[in-house]
């Protein structure tokens, strides 16, 4: 990180940043949360603030949503770069949220208008749900309007009214349920997902020391994307969704699957119905009328738990921070680059890039889902909510439950499966999901113990289904993994190879990756935490960190730092002590530098802040592999072992003859993982050509221009010519059908 006057900066730097500087100069721009509130509402409100006052705009913060614009007065009040400080952590809206029966007639829509011309603000950001989204673009369709009736009025002159003749709005999705047609993800949906989780964590400890069925009523009225994400997390046995009610005499097959795993043994049933759940012809289905079925049907202790508004709470997740920054970030972009001819647009992340969309598509696709199941069209409702929920039903559906063996023999592929290098959360759902669709493809499926070493000794066994029951929500590696590498001992694995007539590998682990970390640097004044994450020579952990809990700096290899560097940063931290805001965070990846260490760091910032501020490090070391996996790392290891065994099956058929295998072609050895906005395979003779061993990296980190808002968001002076502005994308079925990998 660099401050300006450190060092020479180029002359097209320093006009770059000086025309960015100035890009918002004269505008005018309003924030305001609206709707249900969401976890992660914060953490974009802090980022369009700082966004804007960074581009040299005027930003205001509107007080209880639509309520607040029409009411005016102290509602609405001008932030600065410290209004939105010690926020991202909050869950909630600090600004407020109200619904507002005024904003839907026009007399509160030309009391709002007057308010936002009083302030000279034609730029309006909202961030709220499909409602409050299509609210702002009725006010925006009507404003010239609105401003005539002003005029005409003698409210305003015609000379203000031409000054303001033009507003602005750009929406960000924030609900819980992720109801809004084509996001990926909509601001609140990965926490409130964790908040389900953790019941579900809990509950499952309790009913499986009593043999308990528990029934579990999750939020969505309309969607049940939190009910399916939910229930394939958590292997549930059975699920009701709004878009895809239960065949007619679901009440038997329910029953009778219930008993079934009850009578293998199983202690525990954990049934989840979205508020929501219909049957097929609309009649509601409600948690206790599921309870009383089991209970009168099976005698079985059942228990309701309805969660309510448990999944708005608590802390927004790393995944909500981030992903509230980057679309806030991007909302401004967008603002800045507004013509008269772009419609009314919200920015949304398609795979982890960000996109623009034009509003009233994605309100019109959200309601053609809503028609569609009022008109019971159900398997299109499915469709038109996206192909990632799509596929989630089509997979929770194929894992939950095995269906008895089909009549065509036997197929005549074995596979492997095996885990390598360090534990990561999520290995045991990609192994279950692996296994259980070699078992459905009629593969003979095997897993290894201890990795390369487990294979070369022939610690090999064969599976069934039940074997890998109750894998999903576990920790590290059930199957035990080791750092051996295949080359100490590749005769004896291909010996075993041969032995057990293996054709098909899958291999889980390798570069070391993890999502778990949490940090809190409150409640002291005038400490700096230095807090060292893993992640070898990747900095991807430091710096996506860095922006969940808003750090002043994050060290990592592939962007170099020198002293100077430093310098700078440790001056900038003195100018902030004297502020409001007297902490600091600095966080270190293990490999970033061989000479500036943890302790040199420590060692340097304690004596320059001597006097300003005092100093503490924290290494987090194995804290962060360890713990249960959370929601997005078992779904995401769910997916990736399905497409995984279903890709190999499809070679294995390919190059089958005369019953053998030839595995010659590049293509025999691939990688899987999400590239942009899709789940791709890579050859490994491809990437081999793109990775740096001596470092275990990449060559190109995807995530690299993350940094520049890490940078921006901490107050630095940066040139965002390196900036990569979301496209303009529309919102058709055809675009719906596209996997995500969320």
């Amino acid at each position: 990180m660099e401050a300006e006057e450190s060092r020479p900066v180029e002359g097209h730097l320093v006009e770059a940043l000086e025309r960015l500087r100035m890009a918002g100069a004269g505008m005018a721009i309003a924030v305001l949360t609206s709707g249900g509130d969401a976890q992660g509402m914060n953490a974009a409100v802090r980022a369009v603030t700082r966004m804007g006052i960074y581009v040299g705009a005027k930003v205001f913060l509107i007080y209880e949503g639509y309520e607040g614009l029409v009411e005016g007065g102290d509602n609405i009040k001008q932030a600065n770069w410290l209004s939105v400080s010690n926020i991202i952590q909050l869950g909630g809206t600090v600004i407020g949220s109200a619904r507002c029966k005024a904003f839907t007639t026009r007399a509160g829509r030309l009391r709002a208008a007057r308010n936002l011309v009083e302030h000279g603000i034609t730029n309006l950001c909202v961030i709220g749900g499909d409602g409050s989204l299509t609210g702002a673009d009725i006010f925006r369709s009507e404003w010239g309007g609105l401003l005539e009736e002003l005029v005409r009025d003698g409210q305003i002159s015609e000379e203000v009214a031409r000054e303001n003749c033009r507003l602005n709005i750009v929406g960000l999705v924030g609900s819980i349920d992720n109801d809004f047609c084509g996001t990926d993800m909509t601001i609140g949906t990965d926490s409130a997902l964790h908040r389900i989780m953790e019941v579900i964590d809990a509950i499952t400890t309790t009913a499986q020391s009593h043999q308990r069925t528990f029934v579990l009523e999750v939020m969505g009225r309309h969607c049940g994307y939190l009910a399916l994400v939910s229930g394939l997390a958590s292997g549930a046995d059975w699920l009701f969704i709004p878009e895809s009610p239960p065949e007619d005499g679901w009440e038997d097959l329910m029953c009778e699957r219930l008993g079934e795993t009850r009578s293998r043994g199983s202690r525990l049933n954990i049934i989840i119905i979205a508020e929501g759940a219909i049957d097929r012809s609309g009649k509601p289905i409600s948690s206790n009328y599921v309870k009383d079925l089991v209970v009168q049907r099976l005698g079985f202790d059942t228990r309701v738990t309805v969660l309510g508004h448990v999944q708005r709470g608590g802390t927004p997740s790393a995944f909500d921070r981030v992903l509230s920054s980057k679309m806030g970030m991007e909302a401004v972009m967008a603002l800045l680059e507004a013509t008269p001819d772009t419609p009314a647009c919200v920015v949304s992340l398609s795979g982890n890039q960000s996109v623009r969309l034009p509003l009233m598509e994605c309100v019109q696709v959200t309601k053609d889902v809503q028609k569609a199941m009022d008109e019971k069209r159900f398997e299109e409702a499915i469709q038109l909510r996206g192909r990632s929920f799509e596929n989630n039903w089509n997979i929770y559906k194929l894992l939950a439950h095995q269906k008895p063996p089909s009549p065509s023999p036997q197929s005549p592929f074995s596979l492997a499966i095996l885990n390598v290098g360090a534990p990561a959360a999520g290995m045991n759902a990609a192994v279950r999901s692996a296994v259980r669709i070699g078992i459905c493809q009629g593969h003979t499926v095997y897993v290894v113990s201890d990795g390369f070493e487990g294979l070369s000794k022939g610690q090999i066994r064969e599976v069934g289904w039940h074997d890998v029951a109750g894998w999903l929500g576990r920790g590290g590696s059930m199957l035990g993994t080791k750092r051996t590498l295949p080359k100490t001992c590749m005769e004896k694995i291909v010996e075993n190879v041969r032995k057990f007539n293996i054709q098909g590998l899958l291999v889980i682990g390798g570069f070391e990756s993890c999502d778990r970390i949490k940090q809190s640097a409150s409640g002291t004044k005038r400490r700096v935490f230095i807090v060292e994450t893993m992640g070898g020579y990747c900095g991807y952990l430091s710096t996506v960190t860095g922006i969940a809990v808003g750090a002043d700096a994050a060290y990592v290899y592939e962007d170099p730092f020198t002293i100077h560097d430093l310098k700078a940063n440790v001056e900038h931290l003195t100018d902030k002590m004297k502020t409001d805001i007297q902490r600091g965070l600095v966080l270190r990846n293990e490999k970033c530098h061989e000479h500036y260490t943890t302790e040199f760091l420590y060692n340097l910032y304690s004596s320059e802040g001597k006097g300003i501020f005092d100093c503490r490090i924290n290494v987090l070391g194995h804290l962060q592999q360890g713990g249960a996996p959370t929601p997005f790392d078992r779904n995401y290891g769910t997916k990736l072992g399905v497409k995984a065994v279903l890709w190999m099956s499809e070679k294995l058929q390919e190059v089958y003859r005369k019953g053998r295998v030839f595995a010659n072609s590049g293509d025999s050895a691939c990688v899987i993982g999400l590239r942009k906005k899709v789940v791709a395979f890579s050859p490994v003779t491809e990437l081999k050509k793109v990775t740096d061993f001596e470092h275990r990296l990449p060559q190109e980190q995807w995530w690299l221009n993350l940094r520049l808002m890490l940078k921006m968001l901490a107050n630095y002076q940066i040139s965002l010519t390196e900036y990569i502005s979301g496209k303009m994308e529309h919102v058709t079925r055809r675009t719906l059908s596209i996997e995500k990998g969320f």
